[in-house]
């Protein structure tokens, strides 16, 4: 099964959505053992979410992959015992519900902590469990405008766009793992810590606003406020998307000084490559647009193949912009074994096999193997609570109807 750095360490995951569930798929990757409590009947949102057939969504068994499904019905006392038993012998518990919740059905840290004094308890919201806007309910769309990435998004002659994927989620649900990570490496090099500092309290909208660069300071510095430029990065130049002859486009990096002396030279413009304005990053983000339009005059009369061969024969960083037909069929991800099949069903008679993203980061050269893909609803509830040694009769009363 691979280098698996995370085995012996179990993971209560109260979570729904991306976030929490992302944060738990990756400590799953690495291989931990990951319970997912999910609502009797309904489960994880996630499951409908951009399903085009069967019962479960490609969403769903992509976040929840490498994990356990079982029922509890946290409403209930039953459910809710059931829980700190389990936490009893977890070594972590992530959730995401609105700052409270916990604390509402007596499972607040405290209460935890009196259950598992060792247990990391990470909780990731919208704006965090203190401060003014802490009660409040966020999605990741309201945290990636918060956060100020919805603002440079787009072309800065129409309103914000977003971008294609939940990705305020995704970064969050990363910095938790990290942050759970690292109060497991705490607990095994100090031993007794104490309560405070084994709460990982992840907030979307600060999860953007940590990959922001230099937003904040360039402000308060220099009193600039970044505006939408389109496929170009501030201050960045020539670096964008440019068309090809066959209706494709290919992204180009030419923004590097010598990097920018060959490019000119590859697409015939010694002129300006010798021009005094353009021999540092600065000039050359003021003639953007005479630049862009000089690149594009070059690519649009090639081929995306031709464009890019010459280009990379030259060294200069370019790509073209991938579908996932082109991905599925990429030598570079297959090498590394990032394209991973299982046979799901998918609401035909027999089961398809399905090609699903690897585990990043690499361990010995390739993608670790995926154990599984996201589970049915339910699919270990009786394995887990009969080992917890629950009668079936109890596991009845705390697991809820399909359990």
């Amino acid at each position: 099964m691979g280098i698996r750095p995370l085995d012996g360490v179990r993971v209560l995951e109260l979570g729904n959505y991306i976030a929490a569930p992302t944060a738990a798929r990756i400590l799953g990757d690495f291989g931990a053992e990951v319970i997912k409590v999910e609502r009797p009947g309904a489960g994880d949102e996630l499951r409908n979410w951009r399903l085009y057939g069967g019962t479960t969504s490609m969403l769903y068994r992509t976040v929840n992959r490498n994990k356990k499904s079982i029922t509890l019905d946290l409403r209930t006392e039953a459910g809710r015992r059931t829980v700190l038993a389990l936490v009893r012998e977890s070594d972590v518990l992530l959730e995401n519900f609105r700052p409270g919740m916990l604390e509402k059905w007596g499972l607040g840290p405290e209460v935890l902590n009196e259950a598992n004094s060792e247990l990391v308890v990470t909780r990731i919201s919208a704006y965090g469990q203190t401060g003014p806007r802490a009660a409040r309910p966020g999605f990741a769309a309201v945290a990636e405008a918060v956060g100020g990435l919805r603002e440079l998004v787009g072309d800065p002659d129409r309103p914000p766009v977003r971008v294609g994927v939940s990705i305020g989620d995704s970064i969050a649900g990363i910095y938790a793992a990290f942050g759970t990570v690292m109060a497991l490496f705490q607990r095994e090099r100090k031993g007794a810590v104490p309560l405070e500092q084994r709460i990982i309290d992840v907030a979307l909208n600060e999860a953007i606003l940590s990959v922001m660069e230099s937003l904040v300071p360039d402000y308060l510095a220099y009193g600039i406020n970044r505006q939408r430029v389109g496929g170009r990065m501030e201050g960045i130049a020539p670096s964008n998307a440019y068309p090809c002859a066959d209706g494709t486009s290919i992204i180009i990096g030419g923004n590097g000084d010598a990097i920018f002396q060959r490019y000119m030279t590859v697409i015939d413009r010694p002129d300006l490559a010798a021009d005094p304005e353009l021999q540092d990053n600065a000039g050359r983000w003021r003639h953007r647009e005479r630049l862009d339009a000089a690149i594009g005059e070059w690519t649009v009369q090639r081929s995306r193949p031709e464009a890019l061969a010459v280009l990379e024969e030259a060294g200069i960083p370019c790509g073209p912009i991938y579908t996932a037909a082109d991905i599925v069929a990429d030598e570079q991800y297959l090498a590394r074994d990032m394209i991973q099949h299982f046979p799901v069903d998918v609401g035909e008679p027999e089961p398809r096999q399905v090609g699903f993203p690897g585990i990043v980061p690499v361990i010995g050269g390739k993608s670790l193997p995926i154990r599984n893909v996201g589970p049915d609803l339910g699919e270990h509830t009786h394995e887990v609570l009969t080992a917890l040694g629950l009668t079936p009769a109890e596991i009845a009363e705390a697991a809820g109807p399909l359990g």
